[in-house]
């Protein structure tokens, strides 16, 4: 016969695991999250991650796109003035305040509200139109709004249920791995996914082929 005590134990265990897997997560992944937080020194690791994200984001659900994407947009405009000057010193094109000022605008950019159903019935039947992600998206950004370019794909793109794998200009890497590290270690500490974005880390040519 059980305890108060085990019954209560085994109550919780059992709402941790649901947890866990209504966020496409697992124990051994939940427990160790990645410690280069989406920045990968070649493609092959950078897209073994991203697959490795999508297969978790694919079992989300639509309020942890939500959270992910609400989350890059608050980093970007709370931190756009350091993001933005960091960006300016290393790329060393444009103006400062234009950096700061396509930070800030993530907050226009459309994420899951922007998702429709479509339904179409008459004498026929009813047709209803969901539509369904690619999967991994390669994506390359310019030097010259590097970290704002990125963070508009990922709105873009996770909204749809996709994850990113991103070659950056090489004058503009250092930003853009610094936001992908921010962007992936708050979305982990929010929901449990992984790398949603991944990116690599001294990009060339050759990686972007």
């Amino acid at each position: 016969m059980q305890t108060a005590n085990e019954q209560a134990i085994r109550q919780v265990v059992q709402e941790v695991l649901a947890q866990l897997a209504s966020r496409g997560g697992n124990l051994s992944s939940a427990r160790v999250p990645d410690s280069n937080w989406g920045v990968f020194d070649t493609v092959d690791e950078a897209v073994t991650a991203a697959q490795a994200g999508f297969e978790q984001l694919r079992k989300a659900s639509l309020e942890d796109r939500r959270t992910a994407i609400d989350i890059v947009k608050r980093i970007c405009d709370s931190q756009a003035e350091e993001l933005g000057r960091l960006e300016f010193e290393e790329t060393k094109i444009g103006r400062l305040e234009h950096k700061i000022a396509k930070l800030q605008a993530i907050k226009t950019v459309p994420g899951v509200e922007a998702l429709r159903t479509e339904a179409v019935s008459g004498s026929n039947g009813l047709t209803v139109t969901e539509y369904a992600p690619f999967g991994v998206i390669g994506a390359i950004t310019p030097v010259t709004h590097s970290l704002p370019t990125l963070a508009g794909n990922f709105v873009n793109m996770v909204a749809a249920g996709n994850t990113i794998v991103c070659n950056p200009h090489p004058s503009g890497a250092k930003i853009a791995c610094e936001g992908v590290r921010r962007f992936n270690k708050a979305i982990y500490d929010a929901t449990g996914l992984q790398n949603l974005v991944t990116i690599i880390g001294k990009p060339t040519i050759e990686s972007a082929q």
